[in-house]
């Protein structure tokens, strides 16, 4: 398996995640500035991921949007986190938490072994 693979998958499992977390940084936020934040992390490699999860996140109950006239073009929709979201968010930050320190204490324990 291709190291570029086993990335793309890890990203996948955390991306609903890092979203419902942009949006609960903002009053709301527009599809590009949430492509833009996640591409910044380098949490994105194919813009055609996020929008059927914002879609899946709002029928969810997560996620509300509004639309709002633009200066230039057609009006934009708005992302907004709702009451649930957050309530969705707190249990995945514990649940993030949880893993990592997981992980970590995996990773502690394989460092301390002698090599075989």
């Amino acid at each position: 398996m291709k190291i570029e693979n086993i990335k793309s998958q890890m990203r996948k499992g955390v991306l609903e995640y890092c979203i419902l977390n942009i949006l609960s940084q903002k009053e709301a936020a527009y599809t590009s500035d949430i492509l833009q934040e996640l591409k910044d992390a380098k949490m994105i490699v194919v813009e055609g991921t996020v929008y059927p999860l914002l879609t899946r996140l709002k029928n969810s109950g997560y996620l509300s949007y509004r639309w709002e006239e633009s200066k230039a073009g057609p009006p934009r929709k708005y992302y907004v986190l709702t009451t649930e979201g957050q309530k969705i968010l707190e249990r995945m930050h514990h649940s993030w938490q949880e893993l990592v320190s997981a992980v970590n204490h995996i990773n502690q324990n394989n460092h301390k072994k002698p090599n075989r």
